[in-house]
């Protein structure tokens, strides 16, 4: 029985050592993918936004109509910096006709603080808890009416794709990699310690939004 018990105790401790190092990965990717995407927004949009979440990696079905799925972080003004990052996952529905699979960068802004408590609530639906539009390439615009705003990369080309019914949702895992317990992102974005290995994303939000 003893022997039993410590190998699920190393089991289970050597699971949680890989999803750190993956989270700790994707911290490092929304990094470099804020950085990149960054200089394609304007200075007075991100000066605007409330909290900023960036999807790296997010992957497109290779389906003739398929869903999307991606991992990342969100982080959201707090005084005169940026909060600890909470882990979310953005999902898509139908994407719309498909040539093959896609992966893209996304960064989300949101500039209505008034809505931070649904953004960062289990679940957040676009359409129906607040509308949204690409803010770069083809479909940009200029609705004053739109609070959140998506810049979508991939091979340094605009990408995007049908925002209605994408859902953005609390990821439970990456926070308890990051943060050692599950947590909600509110939690995290109004009291905890940003860990060291998110410092150089939420230093990124830093640099530019002064």
């Amino acid at each position: 029985m003893r022997i039993k018990s410590v190998f699920l105790f190393l089991t289970v401790a050597s699971a949680f050592s890989a999803a750190a190092d993956d989270t700790a990965a994707r911290v490092s990717k929304a990094a470099s993918a804020f950085d990149a995407i960054v200089h394609g927004i304007r200075p007075e949009q991100i000066a605007s936004a409330d909290c900023i979440a960036v999807i790296p990696g997010f992957k497109k079905g290779a389906a003739v109509v398929g869903a999307g799925y991606g991992r990342g972080f969100i982080s959201c003004r707090n005084g005169n910096g940026w909060s600890a990052p909470g882990a979310m996952t953005f999902e898509s529905g139908s994407v719309g006709v498909q040539l093959g699979g896609e992966v893209i960068d996304i960064v989300i802004l949101s500039l209505d603080k008034d809505r931070r408590a649904k953004l960062l609530s289990e679940r957040f639906t676009i359409g129906s808890d607040a509308s949204a539009a690409w803010g770069n390439g083809k479909s940009a615009h200029a609705d004053p009416n739109v609070k959140i705003l998506f810049f979508g990369r991939t091979k340094g080309a605009f990408a995007g794709f049908g925002l209605d019914g994408a859902t953005l949702k609390v990821d439970d895992s990456g926070n308890k990699a990051l943060y050692g317990k599950t947590s909600s992102n509110s939690e995290i974005v109004t009291g905890a310690a940003t860990p060291p290995v998110a410092q150089p994303f939420v230093t990124k939000l830093a640099q530019q939004s002064k």
